[in-house]
């Protein structure tokens, strides 16, 4: 049965707005720069969902318009990283948290001569009650398969018990089904689908899609993979970030 009461909102991968030149091209699920278009506002504190791709050996800055924590998630290749308060190199399995308070500036670099590199970059809000913590790595084994793997917390200095927004990521066989119970009943839900496709909440996702969820009476999110080695990110968000 589909559930009638949860406030759903489908982002189409090919409707996304986009921005490139000759060496970067960046897919933005929400409204990003310049790009602006009706019902892409940020998903409570998630504010941006960057999808990237990066040419062979060239660098791009970015500089956080507020107090933000930028998460990076690289998918192919790796990933080289330059902020005031960490600095590293990333590769798919890795997941990076960077807090940045507004006005700094950060930079991504493909280390390779010859090959392009893939990696999604999202922005949460985070204002004065953000952990003191400047950065935090985590990395995650999808060998472990069917089930969601934590990548990333945001703890608030309010109640380090009640996350300013968490993700996980779960790689899931054909049909494989998983479960994620909603830490608290007020916050919503973002997937990402990173690779395959999945349905959730009843509701059919392909490679690169979005859906945000809110208002879901039993506080559990459903997934059901309907391909082999399918990926997904999921994300508890605060709705008042």
């Amino acid at each position: 049965m589909i559930d009638t009461r949860t406030q759903a909102q489908l982002y189409v991968a090919d409707q996304r707005g986009c921005s490139q030149n000759s060496f970067f091209r960046s897919y933005h699920t929400f409204n990003f720069g310049p790009y602006t278009a009706e019902h892409r506002s940020a998903f409570g504190g998630l504010r941006v969902l960057n999808d990237d791709t990066l040419g062979p050996g060239h660098r791009l800055s970015l500089t956080v318009d507020d107090d933000t924590a930028v998460v990076l998630i690289p998918l192919v290749g790796g990933l080289e990283f330059n902020s005031p308060v960490a600095d590293g190199f990333l590769e798919a399995g890795q997941v990076q948290t960077v807090w940045l308070t507004k006005g700094m500036s950060y930079q991504l670099s493909n280390p390779y001569e010859t090959e392009l590199i893939n990696f999604v970059q999202l922005w949460f809000s985070s204002g004065s009650e953000t952990s003191l913590i400047t950065s935090r790595q985590s990395d995650i084994d999808l060998t472990t398969t069917d089930q969601l793997l934590p990548a990333f917390a945001l703890t608030s200095l309010r109640d380090d018990s009640e996350p300013a927004g968490m993700g996980f990521i779960g790689k899931f066989n054909g049909r494989a089904e998983g479960t994620y119970a909603l830490k608290n009943p007020q916050n919503g839900v973002f997937v990402f689908i990173l690779s395959g496709a999945f349905e959730v909440q009843n509701r059919l996702l392909h490679e690169r899609d979005g859906l945000s969820l809110m208002n879901m009476p039993e506080a559990i999110v459903e997934v059901e993979a309907l391909s082999n080695n399918a990926i997904l990110l999921l994300m508890e968000v605060p709705l008042h970030g």
